[in-house]
């Protein structure tokens, strides 16, 4: 550093509550998004218990703990395996309060449920962060609207 001091090596960096990993591309943790998950979902669960519906108990999820999961996931890049390690909780979660441990009828009641997968959430975040990116008035922002750009069309195209 200017002063003489050596600047000491992490394996990561906590900015925004976002960890961003040592690695030879951009990449970032979310392990501690899914402790703070699944500590959400057992304060809610806890409160609540068995006496509320399954359907209450899911809409408390959507509303309360996804957004712990998924924060500032549209900034980070996103792949196969993360979309399934984030997307592992959530059915675990769901086999908790639908009692059971089919993942077919997991499935079945997330799509009556309305709730969406992991990776269209994702998907669907990326795809608003990006609009409101390029739509931004701010300087900073018009430098990464060509990147914006192509982001958006990359994810209108899967």
């Amino acid at each position: 550093m200017s002063d003489g001091s050596e600047l000491c090596w992490v394996e990561y960096i906590r900015y925004l509550s976002v960890f961003i990993v040592c690695s030879c591309h951009f990449s970032c943790s979310f392990d501690n998004a899914r402790k703070s998950f699944y500590r959400r979902f057992n304060t809610v669960f806890g409160k609540i218990g068995r006496i509320a519906s399954a359907d209450v108990v899911m809409h408390l999820m959507k509303s309360q703990c996804i957004p712990i999961l998924l924060y500032a996931v549209e900034a980070c890049p996103v792949n196969r395996s993360l979309e399934k390690s984030l997307q592992f909780p959530v059915t675990r979660i769901l086999m908790k309060i639908l009692k059971t441990r089919s993942s077919d009828i997991v499935i079945e009641c997330q799509n009556y449920f309305g709730f969406y997968t992991i990776s269209t959430l994702i998907r669907k975040r990326k795809a608003t962060f990006f609009y409101k990116l390029v739509n931004s008035q701010n300087e900073l922002c018009e430098l990464f609207i060509f990147v914006a750009q192509e982001e958006i069309n990359i994810i209108s195209y899967t």
